[in-house]
C-alpha cells in the first residue's frame, strides 16, 4: 500500500512538472509570435519609407540632411535583431519621421499631393498596427515573465533555463519632443 501511495505522489509531481514545463513553452511561443508580429509591421513600415522619402525629395531637394537621417535610421533599425538595440533604433527612426512630417508643413503643395497623402495614410495605418503588435508582444512577455518568477513554476523555469525577456519599450519623453527643423 505504501508503494502505491509513493508512486501516486511521484506521478502527481511528474505530471505537475510536465504541465508547468509545457505552460512555459507555450508562453515562450506566444512571446516569439508577438515579436514576429512587430517584425512584420516594421517590415511594412521599412518598405513604405523609401516611397515616402522619394515623394518628399521631389519637393525638398535642399533638405538632404533630414532625408539622409531617415535613410540611416531605417537601415540601423532594419539591421538589428536584439530587442534593446531595436528599441534605440526605432526611437531614432520615429524622431526622423516626425521631423519629416514637420518639414512637410513647409511645403503646401506636398501636403496636397495625392501620392504623399496616400503614403502618409498607409504609414499611419502601419503605425497603428505596430502599436497593437507591441502591445500584444508586451502582454505575452508580461505573462511569460510572471510565470517564470511565480512559485512553484519558478522551480521549473530555473531548472530548464527559462529566462526573463525584455519588454519592447520606447522612451516616452523622447517621443513627445517636437522635432527641430533647421534650414
Amino acid at each position: 500500500m505504501i508503494y502505491l501511495i509513493i508512486s501516486g505522489v511521484l506521478f502527481l509531481i511528474f505530471a505537475w512538472i510536465i504541465m508547468s514545463y509545457n505552460q512555459l513553452v507555450r508562453l515562450h511561443s506566444l512571446v516569439q509570435e508577438g515579436w514576429s508580429g512587430i517584425d512584420v509591421q516594421l517590415k511594412r513600415r521599412y518598405d513604405l519609407i523609401p516611397n515616402l522619402v522619394s515623394v518628399v525629395k521631389e519637393y525638398s531637394i535642399h533638405e538632404k540632411n533630414i532625408i539622409n537621417d531617415i535613410v540611416q535610421a531605417r537601415a540601423a533599425s532594419m539591421g538589428t535583431t536584439n530587442i534593446n538595440n531595436k528599441e534605440k533604433a526605432e526611437l531614432s527612426l520615429n524622431s526622423s519621421l516626425k521631423t519629416l512630417f514637420a518639414l512637410v508643413e513647409q511645403y503646401p503643395n506636398l501636403k496636397a499631393n495625392e501620392n504623399f497623402l496616400a503614403l502618409q495614410k498607409e504609414l499611419s495605418s502601419v503605425e497603428d498596427e505596430l502599436q497593437l503588435a507591441r502591445r500584444y508582444y508586451n502582454g505575452a512577455v508580461r505573462n511569460y515573465d510572471i510565470n517564470i518568477v511565480q512559485f512553484p513554476s519558478s522551480l521549473i523555469a530555473k531548472n530548464f533555463g527559462f529566462n526573463s525577456i525584455s519588454y519592447f519599450e520606447i522612451t516616452k519623453t523622447e517621443e513627445r519632443e517636437t522635432p527641430q527643423i533647421k534650414f
